[in-house]
């Protein structure tokens, strides 16, 4: 998956902005945008006009042309595995369809990464997961969001790269911006289930003892729970 070059300062704001309003839809498809403009309503220089444009022709949103402007992109030409758009679009309007693509893509990638892992994991890698778990479980009693997120992503990172498959671990920040935007967005529990953490136990436990039906089944149950939780019916 591609992810975009940390953007700093006004940069960053700009296209924070300009990002949001294209994922909302506030800027349609095949609108033209003028460099001139943004300099003008966003009071910044034609350099970080020009940089802001610059990453986001890179996501697909939009095209530059001289004599023509910056045009909106149409949806089907965006970067979707692009970690800034998920994240534009799981803080805006477009919530709920984001989630549900995004869980079905996790449902076609995860069970399938965790039962290769149970195969190809390595010791240090069987040892990442149980740890995760068990930050998991003493943050999530804690009531320490941002700390079981952390154990979270790191969870499934690990997974990911323990299947042995670059296609499949390249997803990895792809579920990380899932996992963050489920927590920032008031998504999550105060206090995190005890019967999800059993199941990343699950997962743990599968892919050390080799167990890969297990682990599938396990990494199955994990993501048809968290779609249930965040999805309306």
């Amino acid at each position: 998956m591609t992810r975009t070059g940390t953007a700093t300062g006004l940069h960053a704001d700009l296209l924070e902005k300009l990002g949001r309003r294209i994922a909302d839809g506030d800027l349609v498809e095949g609108q033209v945008l003028r460099l001139e403009e943004l300099e003008s309503h966003f009071a910044v220089s034609r350099t970080v006009a020009r940089e802001a444009v610059r990453v986001l022709e890179s996501m697909g949103m939009v095209t530059s042309r001289r004599r023509v402007g910056v045009t909106v992109e149409p949806r089907s030409r965006w970067n979707v595995y692009d970690p800034m758009i998920i994240r534009w679009r799981l803080a805006g309007v477009d919530r709920e369809a984001q989630l549900r693509s995004l869980s079905e893509l996790r449902t076609g990638i995860e069970p399938v990464a965790a039962r290769y892992a149970a195969g190809r994991a390595t010791p240090e890698q069987c040892g990442r997961l149980t740890g995760a778990v068990m930050d998991m479980a003493v943050h999530g009693r804690a009531g320490d969001l941002q700390a079981y997120l952390d154990a979270d992503i790191l969870f499934h990172r690990t997974l990911l790269e323990a299947s042995g498959n670059e296609m499949l671990a390249a997803h990895a920040d792809v579920v990380a911006e899932v996992l963050t935007g489920r927590t920032l967005h008031g998504l999550m529990p105060a206090r995190p289930e005890q019967a999800a953490i059993r199941l990343h136990a699950d997962v743990a436990q599968a892919v050390q003892s080799g167990d890969a039906a297990a682990a599938h089944r396990a990494m199955t149950e994990i993501i048809s729970e968290a779609a249930e939780a965040m999805l309306p019916d």
